[in-house]
């Protein structure tokens, strides 16, 4: 088994290996029998070079059959058959669909007939929910009584909009879930000692949240003499402004996101595996520079 950086003494989530593929589920998850979960590493896969080896993007120019071998191991691995998959498309929205029987294998078997869908969600069994990240944050959604899902992708543009709300909200009209019956789980990404961002996105974060939580959120970075200069393309103006640097904390943006929805805390399981602190095992777009393959979320009820 690779070595884990993990951010926790305590260890939030479990590797497993099958056939030499390595995934991820949460204890939260596994405690309910009806479900089938697991998100990807970069372990176990046929594809070579920046994508080595587990990718499960097409479009990020891996050779097609490599990829279609991948997603046949990792179905295989996590317990899936692969033509069930729903596949998101993800342009950092906060819009969630609802999908069905008639939608699997839409994204991978053949063409989506939506765009532009960060959230999934589903009360149909045998359905797969499959989404797809490198630093950005998996969302899984469970509703014990109902039987119903939701797996959403939650960048930071996500994270501000509250694509997390939005599938809380959209699975209370679709279902009629109680968000306080919810089991929630945040999962590998990006942490905040790795995720350095500009002032103009924390601004956005000081918008959106209460300022009693600005402390768990973002940390002003400091440079040399505590500030970090712009270099402009106009040579006159070089240096002429100052633009702060900090440290977001997406996890805990995330998990402020569940509470306002009405999900319990206790209900609430946050990874302790960080994308870019782990490159050797998680795709890391920061890590990389964007040289690199996609890691998948799956989530289903069983057949």
């Amino acid at each position: 088994m690779e070595s884990l950086l993990r951010k926790n003494s305590r260890e939030h989530l479990r590797a497993h290996q099958k056939d030499g593929v390595l995934y991820f589920t949460f204890p939260i998850l596994d405690a309910m029998p009806f479900l089938i979960h697991g998100f990807s590493s970069r372990i176990g896969g046929v594809s070579e070079n920046e994508f080595s080896s587990m990718n499960l993007s097409f479009t990020r120019g891996d050779v097609p059959e490599r990829v279609d071998e991948n997603f046949h191991r990792i179905a295989d691995a996590v317990g899936f058959p692969y033509e069930k998959m729903v596949f998101s498309h993800q342009t950092h929205t906060t819009n969630v669909r609802v999908v069905t029987k008639e939608d699997c294998g839409r994204g991978y078997l053949r063409e989506r007939d939506y765009q532009d869908v960060d959230g999934l969600i589903t009360n149909e069994p045998g359905v797969v929910l499959s989404t797809f990240y490198a630093d950005c944050v998996p969302l899984y959604f469970v509703d014990p009584v109902h039987r119903a899902i939701g797996l959403s992708h939650s960048g930071w543009r996500g994270t501000v909009n509250d694509i997390a709300g939005a599938t809380v909200r959209k699975m209370q009209e679709a279902f009629g879930t109680v968000p306080a019956d919810l089991i929630a789980a945040i999962g590998p990404s990006i942490c905040q000692d790795c995720y350095e961002v500009s002032e103009d996105v924390i601004d956005q974060f000081r918008a959106r949240y209460p300022e009693s939580v600005w402390q768990f959120l973002f940390v002003e970075k400091k440079a040399d003499n505590g500030q970090q200069k712009i270099t402009w393309p106009d040579e006159d103006r070089k240096n002429a402004e100052i633009q702060k640097k900090y440290r977001l904390n997406i996890w805990e943006a995330c998990r402020q996101n569940l509470l306002r929805a009405g999900v319990q805390e206790k209900n609430i399981q946050i990874t302790d595996l960080c994308t870019c602190c782990n490159p050797d095992i998680f795709f890391s777009h920061r890590a990389s520079h964007g040289k690199r393959g996609n890691l998948a979320g799956f989530l289903a009820v069983k057949s």
